[in-house]
């Protein structure tokens, strides 16, 4: 879970990350494919999808010569719910 809400949002600041994240919610993708849709470079998406890993966002497994990544929902679910709860807990009791 993304326990440090800075993690949190600094993964979710940036509209690349944001992009990545919704392209993932379609299902897993390898790195290439998440570069193709991006007219940058594959080291900057790289840096990109670290940042989404360790925010706890998304999780990576290798098979062959390929890295995939899957969206964790549950983890920016919670995240996000966790930190409403937090801003409207006084005024909602």
């Amino acid at each position: 879970m993304a326990n440090n809400l800075g993690k949190a949002f600094k993964a979710l600041a940036d509209g690349t990350r944001r992009r990545i994240l919704e392209l993932l919610k379609d299902g897993d993708m390898n790195a290439g494919q998440i570069a193709d849709q991006f007219k940058m470079s594959k080291p900057s998406i790289s840096h990109h999808l670290s940042i989404l890993k360790d925010a706890e966002f998304v999780q990576e497994r290798r098979e062959g010569q390929n890295i995939i990544y899957t969206l964790i929902p549950e983890n920016i679910h919670e995240c996000w719910l966790g930190y409403l709860a937090k801003l409207t807990l006084k005024c909602c009791k």
